[in-house]
């Protein structure tokens, strides 16, 4: 998606460790006219699929997906890091380790939320060992949920995680994908097509 990575080259930031950080437009100040040009393209892009709810995983997902889930015109649904008392009856859970906090969490969801009946489309702002997505899909399998696909905001293809989710078989659909980065220029290269 051009209008994105145009805006990763003008406004990302290319940190040592493999990180790009995005935070002035994704996942700290959130810009909602460019979430609505994603959620339009995903939406075009799975209109092939039965999606009824948008997953993702708390907290930078949740901005993307109340978006996505709006286009769509079905519930938006996150999986929490952390129990709370407010958080009652059968839960679904998943081991998922964070590439950028170096932490591994129980993410819950409330089997309420989540069932067979449900074609989810899981939706995150980043993809680099694809940790996030592996324990979003384990949730919608202990649900009997189908899993329609994948969308990502930033795939880091340098790293595993969208090469081996796609050989698993799941559908990927990533609207921008950095093939390198440079944290001396600032660099940032895109894969064509």
């Amino acid at each position: 998606m051009r209008l994105l990575e145009e805006r990763i080259r003008r406004d990302g930031i290319v940190v040592d460790g493999d990180v790009l950080k995005v935070d002035s437009f994704i996942n700290h100040q959130m810009d909602v006219g460019l979430f609505q040009e994603m959620a339009r393209q995903w939406h075009e892009d799975f209109a092939d699929a039965p999606v009824n709810k948008i997953l993702t995983i708390e907290a930078s997902g949740i901005g993307i997906a109340a978006i996505v889930a709006a286009e769509f015109g079905v519930p938006a649904v996150f999986a929490k890091k952390s129990q709370s008392i407010n958080l009652t009856g059968e839960v679904l859970t998943a081991k998922v380790t964070s590439f950028t906090h170096r932490r591994t969490y129980d993410v819950i969801v409330s089997r309420r939320f989540l069932g067979p009946a449900d074609h989810v489309l899981i939706v995150d702002d980043f993809l680099a060992n694809g940790c996030a997505i592996d324990g979003l899909v384990e949730i919608c399998r202990q649900a009997g949920a189908t899993v329609e696909g994948v969308g990502i905001a930033v795939e880091k293809g340098f790293q595993p995680g969208g090469a081996r989710l796609r050989g698993e078989g799941l559908r990927v659909d990533s609207l921008a994908i950095v093939e390198a980065m440079d944290p001396a220029t600032g660099t940032i290269a895109f894969r064509e097509g």
